[in-house]
């Protein structure tokens, strides 16, 4: 990919305080996931001081969240059968299956009653093995479910910004020039964030004695807060003499490899704590001549704003 060679106004400070390197060939991809977690792989230290259980539950998607837990007390309950048929089911009182898979059944309907404490009555053990095996995998149990509980309620009471951006970032018009802008709203009814505050980086490849190098630079933006976020906040950043963009097209855009990184505080009254999110657009994720359609009208009896989430991506082409 050929470098941006066009000159940036040098009177731009550069932002040096980003966390990111100037190295350009140490880096692959993008920097920043549209989910707002670090496109980064860790190596050189063993998996098991890099993996964090307890980050990894409460951060996983909901769907996998509930598998895991799913899969553990299957697993679980599945060897405590396989330990009481070898431990013998004769151990087992109350045992009425004569089959080798009914049997199997019986030991593995038995575990999941000592597992979660429920005790049905008619299985119990008399050996001792099968009553040491019953002691261990009721303790284990009630630990299962104690640790199972407080990852539900980490998750459930999870302070979080509950943001949705738009898809992309457009260069449309703005004022008497042109302007960088996206968008972004809060989509959970009954939730507001106050004192909304936002900062937008932007990384991108300079070419300077005879090496490709990342500079960073803080746009510049119309409104950086609010006091509420009610509706939707469309973002802008004018394309001035104060804009590291001026001039550009998107061809200079991708052969800068533009990435544009945003973050957002705000306090959320609910959880009384303040919240955060990030995302970024990439020069992929930039379009140019577009305007955001309104999302937002009159509700029919005229007493009420409705808020359009379906059409935060949608923007019409502009000559």
């Amino acid at each position: 990919m050929a470098l941006h060679t066009k000159k940036i106004n040098p009177v731009l400070k550069v932002n040096n305080d980003t966390g990111f390197g100037n190295n350009a060939s140490s880096y692959g991809g993008r920097f920043i996931n549209r989910d707002g977690s670090f496109n980064l792989r860790k190596e050189g230290v063993s998996f098991m001081n890099r993996f964090s259980v307890y980050h990894n539950m409460l951060t996983m998607p909901l769907w996998k969240f509930i598998s895991v837990l799913g899969i553990f007390y299957f697993t679980i309950n599945l060897a405590y059968a396989f330990l009481y048929l070898w431990i013998g089911v004769g151990q087992l009182q109350g045992v009425i299956a004569s089959t080798p898979w009914g049997k199997f059944k019986e030991a593995y309907f038995f575990s999941t009653e000592t597992f979660t404490t429920v005790g049905y009555g008619r299985v119990n053990p008399i050996g001792d093995w099968a009553n040491f095996a019953a002691s261990i995998e009721a303790m284990s149990g009630l630990l299962s479910f104690a640790l199972a509980t407080g990852l539900m309620y980490g998750r459930f009471s999870r302070p979080r910004a509950y943001l949705v951006f738009s898809e992309h970032a457009l260069v449309s018009p703005y004022k008497n020039g042109m302007g960088l802008m996206f968008r972004f709203a809060s989509y959970k009814d009954k939730h507001t964030l106050t004192d909304v505050e936002i900062r937008v980086n932007v990384g991108l490849q300079v070419h300077e004695n005879e090496e490709a190098i990342y500079r960073y630079y803080d746009l510049k933006l119309e409104r950086t807060r609010v006091e509420s976020l009610p509706m939707n906040w469309t973002v802008v950043h004018p394309i001035d003499e104060n804009s590291p963009f001026q001039g550009f097209t998107h061809e200079d855009m991708k052969a800068s490899d533009v990435e544009i990184y945003v973050l957002i505080r705000g306090f959320d009254d609910v959880f009384s704590n303040l919240v955060q999110q990030r995302t970024s657009y990439t020069y992929r994720e930039i379009k140019f001549n577009g305007k955001f359609i309104p999302m937002y009208r009159e509700s029919d009896d005229g007493r009420t704003t409705i808020l359009e989430l379906h059409k935060l991506n949608e923007f019409v082409k502009i000559p």
